[in-house]
């Protein structure tokens, strides 16, 4: 349980909030690459409670504005690109993609006055499919060489969600492993809901001592957490029958990502990032990254045509609020919800019914939820650090720290009577060495 201060903190997000600024300090993905092409028009992007403007120039270079200009606040989103910047409709004015006012051309000729106006300017950078912004004070930090932003177009996709609520409840589901086993079970025996068995690895056992018959997928798992210098590693654990557990490692990333391992198959895993359109809507942007091997055309699919009637767009789900997410009662034998089989209404259902912004005074917390708490206790710690002028966990000013190996997320049948976190040292050992 929360206190109504500490939600606040966490769930306010628009400038000048603690969760705002804190956000802030960190690069968000605003904009898939498809949305700006070279020679695109503007595209208008709400996020963290402001409303900006990306926009290649001539030159192909990026740029992110505050959408309404500086004279009289018309949306740039409309404007021209030509002479080297974005040109507003309303009286010319043009800025370049740092914000600097090139011209005023209905002021005197004589007039200096653009040499002292400046449009509001983030840096961007373009990664695995995405723009990336950092919206903070000072010097951006380094952008993090998180694994699944770092391999080639033939191993990343990316594709993005829009949610009705606020960016906390949902990224809180990704660092919830105990609802698995319920809110996307079906009884389909062909299906092992919370298990992903495409790029099992082995620590200090043997092929020919597996038997992953062994393993309940709806064994409620004993959950064990521990820091990191990115945020949580959380450690979900079964029983993979005698002298052997079963164990699936997942992240909460500072301040609003989670790394699942994968589905797509072979060597990989996601990355979710939950990034604020306001307090009260944002967009869920999902990283695949498959190492082994090119990602299938499959997972390229757009939602839409990955699961035809489940979406209304690429990026909305059919299933909401508004139609109580189509639930039919008289499915409930093929699916535990009766809201069809797609994950995604799942998580909407379960993090958007609790209101726009969840009031956690109300609840109460059990054991599966301790890394929440973890989490939570992480991101007010790294509130406190920003409003004393300190650089929050997670945050790499020197290429030489820019390097996270032990970001990784699998799943591993090991010997039970192997440490947790003597598990992950070998698994992310043996990583290294494979992908020299």
């Amino acid at each position: 349980m929360l206190t109504k201060e500490q939600n606040d903190a966490l769930t306010r997000t628009a400038p000048g909030t603690p969760g705002g600024e804190l956000l802030r300090r960190y690069w968000q993905p605003v904009a898939l690459s498809s949305q700006l092409p070279s020679g695109g028009a503007p595209v208008p992007v709400d996020v963290l409670g402001e409303e900006l403007v990306l926009f290649r120039d001539q030159q192909n270079r990026v740029g992110l504005l505050d959408r309404h200009c500086c004279h009289r606040g018309t949306d740039l989103s409309f404007g021209r690109l030509e002479d080297g910047g974005l040109r507003c409709l309303y009286h010319g004015w043009l800025y370049d993609i740092t914000g600097k006012c090139l011209e005023q051309p209905a002021e005197p000729k004589d007039s200096t006055f653009k040499d002292k106006v400046r449009q509001t300017a983030y840096p961007v950078v373009e990664k695995a499919g995405a723009f990336f912004a950092y919206l903070g004070p000072g010097a951006a930090p380094e952008f993090p060489n998180y694994d699944f932003l770092t391999y080639g177009e033939e191993h990343v996709h990316v594709h993005k969600l829009f949610i009705d609520c606020n960016y906390l409840q949902a990224n809180e589901g990704n660092y919830d492993p105990a609802h698995v086993g319920f809110l996307h079970r079906t009884f389909n025996a062909d299906r092992r809901p919370g298990l992903n068995f495409g790029a099992l690895r082995l620590v200090g056992v043997t092929k020919d001592d597996l038997d992953l018959a062994a393993v309940d997928p709806h064994e409620a798992p004993r959950l064990e957490v521990e820091e990191t210098s990115f945020g949580i590693r959380i450690f979900q654990q079964r029983s993979a029958g005698p002298g052997r557990k079963y164990l699936r490692v997942t992240y909460f990333c500072m301040p609003n990502f989670s790394v699942i391992a994968g589905p797509q198959g072979g060597d990989g895993q996601i990355g979710h990032y939950h990034v604020p359109i306001d307090d009260e809507t944002h967009w869920r942007w999902n990283f695949f990254v498959r190492r082994d091997a090119p990602l299938e055309d499959h997972f390229r699919l757009p939602n839409h045509l990955k699961k035809p009637g489940e979406y209304s767009d690429p990026y909305t789900i059919t299933r909401k609020r508004s139609n109580r997410f189509m639930q039919d009662r008289s499915t409930m034998n093929q699916n535990f919800t009766g809201m069809g089989p797609n994950f995604n209404t799942h998580d909407a259902f379960a993090t958007e019914t609790p209101g726009r912004i969840q009031d956690r005074t109300k609840e109460h917390l059990a054991t599966t939820d301790v890394a929440l708490a973890a989490a939570r206790r992480q991101a007010l710690k790294a509130i406190e650090d920003v409003r004393a002028g300190r650089d929050p966990i997670g945050i790499v000013r020197s290429a030489a720290e820019n390097h996270f190996p032990d970001l990784l997320s699998f799943d591993v049948v090991a010997d039970a009577d192997l440490s947790n976190s003597e598990v992950v040292r070998r698994v992310v050992e043996n990583h290294v060495t494979e992908m020299v």
